[in-house]
């Protein structure tokens, strides 16, 4: 188990996890400990749980930086979005219930609409070397360009002669 979360009326709690090839995420009565749903999860690891405002929706965040909207009467996932580049690491609802927030191992927040699952904005801090182009870029290791791309600089692939 990677993650839980309680539903807002605090009558079911979700806990999702996974690995050897599929995630897994469970939706468990809180009082009696009875297991109500499994749902098929498409990432390999569920990291990441938020219930809506109104307990009807769950969504979660998986390994491999999707988000996944679940329809939890009906035990499917409704919509799913590409929200990171690697995995989801926390979710939290607005106080409105409005809008979801994301951030994922890119350092990046994402901000969604919950019920269209429209992306509305990305924040993110620049870094250190944010598009320092250090294409054709002499003396440096590959260890050293490595980390430099990891700190935000750019490199592009060198042309070719034709």
């Amino acid at each position: 188990v990677m993650s839980v979360a309680w539903s807002p009326d605090g009558t079911r709690l979700a806990s999702g996890g996974g690995g050897r090839g599929s995630g897994e995420l469970f939706v468990w009565c809180a009082r009696s400990g009875e297991l109500l749903h499994t749902l098929s999860e498409l990432s390999e690891i569920v990291y990441a749980l938020a219930w809506s405002s109104t307990g009807t929706m769950l969504v979660s965040g998986g390994s491999d930086g999707m988000l996944c909207w679940w329809d939890i009467e009906r035990g499917r996932c409704v919509q799913t979005r590409h929200a990171h580049q690697g995995t989801v690491q926390s979710l939290k609802m607005s106080p409105d219930g409005r809008s979801l927030a994301s951030c994922g191992d890119d350092g990046a927040i994402s901000i969604w609409e919950l019920e269209s699952g429209g992306h509305l904005r990305t924040l993110r801090r620049d870094r250190p070397y944010e598009r320092l182009d250090i294409s054709g870029a002499k003396g440096l290791t590959q260890a050293q360009k490595t980390s430099l791309r990891a700190l935000g600089a750019i490199e592009h692939p060198p042309v070719s002669d034709i």
